[in-house]
């Protein structure tokens, strides 16, 4: 099973077509998407491109291969408008005996076991660290990178891990 992990498109349609182009060019069998899809949100800047409809047009062509958590800048209106379901902080997938969790990473983390995968985005910032036994990632931001970091997204294939830039 391959995945590509992203968070963070803040509503730029040029920043999510690029997302899309990596997701067809890694031929991913998954978007795993960590919430802040359609708006900006009040403390960041208008990302290039801004048209959040335009996003949620474009996700739709994907929308049976992506499982994505809702994140602090997702509403129940953004539900309305997205043709897939936006998963309250959590959802779960497992693939080659690994469990990978999704959170946006604005919430408390949940108990989590040794070998356990922890992917969260909200920072903006890539992030990898293993600690007790847990992994701990972050794909940095799809439209609004912080700290001088990429437009960036995950990989994952064959238990392995690789971090990408738009």
């Amino acid at each position: 099973m391959k995945f590509l992990i992203a968070s963070d498109i803040h509503g730029s349609a040029k920043w999510c077509r690029l997302l899309l182009e990596a997701f067809e060019r890694e031929k991913a069998d998954m978007l795993l998407l960590c919430g802040d899809i359609l708006y900006h949100g009040p403390r960041n800047p208008l990302p290039d491109k801004y048209a959040p409809m335009e996003v949620a047009e474009m996700l739709s062509s994907v929308k049976d291969k992506i499982l994505c958590v809702r994140g602090n800048c997702d509403s129940e209106v953004d539900q309305m408008v997205l043709p897939f379901p936006l998963t309250p902080d959590y959802a779960a997938v497992y693939a080659d005996g690994k469990k990978i969790y999704l959170s946006h990473g604005h919430r408390d983390i949940p108990p989590l076991n040794d070998g356990d995968v922890y992917v969260t985005g909200h920072t903006h910032v890539p992030h990898k660290v293993c600690e007790d036994g847990v992994l701990y990632l972050n794909p940095g931001s799809v439209s609004l990178p912080k700290d001088g970091s990429a437009h960036g997204y995950i990989v994952y294939e064959n238990g392995e891990f690789a971090f990408k830039s738009l």
